[in-house]
């Protein structure tokens, strides 16, 4: 579990601020991945939201339970074992912390490279006379959620009217043998009894950001705590549906797809009295792909928002900012302040 000092307590109430949030259900966008409008109801979804949920998924339930379990099984470990998970530098275990900046958050999380080779090593580090089932779950779920994300992509790209090769531009980018993709499992512990009786008050598992990778998959259990942001900065409560998947366009989408699409700004509060936990894939472009809008979404005369970067550097770019820092603005042109 999370351990609260006195110090961190006190940091955790200066980022507590009262209630803001509007509950909308009805505002979420929920796409039939077989339903036949499903390519327009995709693209609709990514520009006014930049955030859609997913059903007829086709991911046997049984297969996101059992990560489910496992996960839970590796949080309810001794604070030593967990800390022995995997290279924290991004990687492996992580507690209250979030990134090299500063930002806090009631959280811990095991951040993992979406590669075998790198989850084989993790849960030999954790299980050393029995790595195999933690790995198997991880390695099955993370396959699913790479395929999920390759259709998603494709009938996004065809929503926009893409043709032939074109298609793929997007998709191939993470079935690129050198895509880098990440995977987390986050846990935010039930708040502290310390939290009891603030009235009107929040505590902050995960603080508002948008993911620089090009699209997010998102599951998590039955418990709430996910708040996305309109584009008037109203913050919405996502319904929890452990059944169903969350699809994020993050920063690397917006500017690929020149600023049609908006990657979503959004947040997780510990405001329950019980543990949540997600699972996240995030699937990202090899370290050397230049990103940019793409030639083919580019209609005549127009001019592209942002300057071009390559992935490596975006990344590099992140890591010194803030969560909540608009890390797109310093790629913006001049000219479209």
């Amino acid at each position: 579990m999370v351990v609260l000092s006195h110090v961190a307590l006190d940091q955790f109430m200066k980022t507590c601020k009262p209630i803001d949030t509007h509950l909308f259900p009805t505002v979420i966008p929920t796409i039939d991945l077989n339903s036949p409008d499903v390519k327009s109801l995709i693209v609709k979804a990514c520009k006014e939201f930049g955030f859609f949920k997913v059903v007829n998924h086709g991911v046997p339930i049984e297969m996101t339970r059992q990560l489910e379990d496992e996960a839970s099984k590796f949080f309810s470990l001794p604070q030593g074992l967990k800390e022995s998970a995997g290279n924290p530098n991004p990687f492996g275990y992580g507690n209250k912390k979030i990134g090299r900046n500063g930002d806090v958050g009631w959280i811990e999380y095991l951040l993992l490279s979406a590669s075998d080779e790198f989850i084989s090593q993790t849960c030999l580090s954790i299980y050393p006379d029995n790595p195999d089932v933690f790995r198997c779950a991880l390695n099955n779920y993370i396959s699913k959620m790479k395929k999920m994300g390759v259709r998603v992509l494709e009938t996004m790209a065809e929503g926009l009217n893409l043709k032939g090769e074109d298609r793929y531009a997007l998709s191939n980018l993470i079935k690129d043998s050198k895509s880098d993709s990440y995977f987390r499992l986050n846990h935010y512990p039930p708040r502290p009894e310390a939290f009891e009786g603030i009235n009107g008050r929040n505590l902050v598992g995960f603080g508002e950001h948008t993911d620089p990778q090009i699209i997010s998959v998102l599951r998590s259990n039955k418990i709430g705590g996910l708040q996305i942001s309109l584009n008037d900065g109203t913050w919405v409560s996502v319904p929890p549906d452990d059944n169903s998947f969350f699809i994020l366009v993050g920063d690397s989408l917006q500017v690929m797809t020149n600023g049609r699409f908006k990657s979503v700004k959004h947040r997780v509060l510990a405001d329950n009295m019980k543990s949540r936990l997600s699972m996240i894939f995030f699937a990202g472009p090899p370290l050397c792909q230049k990103i940019a809008p793409l030639p083919c979404i580019m209609q005549k005369g127009e001019e592209s928002l942002y300057e071009e970067f390559t992935w490596c550097e975006y990344k590099k770019s992140a890591y010194k900012s803030r969560l909540s820092e608009n890390r797109l603005l310093r790629f913006v042109k001049r000219n479209h302040n």
